[in-house]
């Protein structure tokens, strides 16, 4: 059901397009080979039954996907149904009007299939990149930019002044979107309260990030969000959203085996940018926390207890993460389209 200008559509796929070698052949696919799998990826979840499809934005790394509306584009010529957006784009190392023209055209030409999740961003390193020289005025903005964006999308004509880019002054944002007020804009956030306030307090859906913490540590912050959404009287509910990583096989001991190498390989990756966050991250406690690995029945369970924890909305699957070859995926990909999804449904 569309219910202010976002959709929930349950379950989908999401790939951050990390550029790997695969540890069990030692072959690394071309940049050209691992961006085009990930257009491909979308189409084969839209044939497995999947509502969306969600890439992340990274810069300067071997996360190779910078820019996350052109590779939905390219997706969006190559589907019908599946709904586009990204996981996530950072607001404020771009500008905002750029930004929604951009999501404006993405809807127009997907056919009202767009959606953006929106996020501040973490990396001092990118920031600088961008023309940020201070740091600390990255979270100010980012809510500056994100309710210029949400003026631009709701009102005719803008004209407006604030403290990190130029004024505008009857500004009307073109083409206009097909979905309306706006296509479906999800807030990236979880690890403090200011992005999950400033989402519940504007009316959004909360997305939560793809970290190797396990679902449980982001109680506290889903239920402040949802308390603090209530209080604002929101005419519809709150929606959250959570990304994990998956694997799926015929047998457990098939799919234990079989990605063991990929999920550590991608570990060791992930944890030169990022904190554990104090959790053991040895492939059993991955396993028992932000990661679901088993036979089908086992990746049913498993996201069925996460659905409830959280009360989700929206869970996305990350599947292609250190190098899982292409087979591979394809195999998985059936599994999920006709012994998972329909059992999740």
């Amino acid at each position: 059901p569309s219910r202010a200008g976002f959709v929930v559509t349950g379950y989908g796929i999401l790939s951050l397009a990390d550029h790997l070698v695969d540890p069990a052949t030692g072959r690394r696919e071309s940049q050209a080979e691992r961006l085009q799998r990930v257009v491909d990826t979308a189409v084969q979840a839209e044939a497995a039954g999947f509502g969306a499809f969600g890439v992340g934005e990274h810069h300067f790394s071997d996360y190779i996907l910078s820019a996350p509306e052109l590779v939905l584009a390219a997706a969006a010529a190559r589907t019908d149904r599946i709904r586009l957006g990204t996981s996530v784009t950072l607001l404020a190392n771009t500008d905002p009007v750029r930004q929604a023209e951009q999501l404006a055209t993405l809807d127009v030409l997907s056919g009202g299939r767009a959606e953006m999740t929106f996020a501040r961003g973490v990396s001092e390193t990118t920031a600088h990149a961008f023309g940020i020289a201070d740091f600390e005025e990255l979270r100010p903005r980012f809510e500056e930019y994100l309710r210029l964006v949400l003026r631009l999308f709701t009102e005719q004509s803008v004209t407006w002044e604030g403290d990190y880019r130029a004024p505008l002054r009857d500004i009307r944002l073109q083409p206009r979107p097909i979905q309306q007020p706006h296509p479906p804009m999800w807030i990236g956030g979880g690890l403090s309260r200011t992005s999950s306030g400033l989402a519940a307090d504007l009316g959004l859906p909360l997305f939560l990030p793809s970290l190797f913490r396990w679902p449980a540590d982001y109680l506290e912050i889903v239920e402040f969000y949802r308390e603090r959404y209530r209080a604002a009287g929101h005419a519809h509910p709150a929606e959250v959203g959570f990304p994990s990583y998956l694997h799926v096989a015929a047998t457990s001991q098939e799919a234990r085996r079989r990605w063991r190498p990929h999920l550590e390989h991608y570990r060791d990756f992930a944890l030169t940018l990022r904190s554990a966050f104090g959790r053991d991250t040895d492939f059993d406690a991955l396993l028992a926390g932000p990661a679901i690995c088993g036979s089908p029945a086992e990746v049913v369970e498993r996201v069925s207890e996460i659905d409830e924890l959280l009360g989700l909305g929206r869970h996305l699957f990350l599947l292609d993460a250190g190098g899982v070859p292409p087979d591979v995926l394809d195999d998985e990909m059936e599994l999920l389209a006709t012994e998972v999804l329909p059992k999740l449904g």
